[in-house]
């Protein structure tokens, strides 16, 4: 089963985080297959970018998004509409 979710990086207290597809057997800093955008919550704004195209070409594929990224990315999309 295909797993969309966040993959943290950054240094100590700067977190950053990558929206990342990978199997959901994996390990979150395991492989994964393709990144889909990043999440800074360090802004003042947090800023998420979401490569949209690609997110839902991997929802149709079966991919599920995280608790967490359904969340981050509802929040997104009913912002920029």
């Amino acid at each position: 089963m295909l797993r969309i979710r966040l993959r943290r990086g950054g240094a100590k207290n700067r977190p950053f985080y990558r929206l990342v597809v990978s199997e959901g057997a994996m390990q979150p800093k395991g492989r994964f297959l393709e990144t889909l955008g990043i999440y800074d919550p360090v802004k003042k704004t947090a800023s998420l970018r979401v490569n949209w195209e690609r997110f839902d070409h991997w929802v149709q594929k079966g991919a599920n998004p995280s608790e967490t990224v359904k969340r981050l990315l509802k929040k997104a999309r009913t912002t920029a509409s």
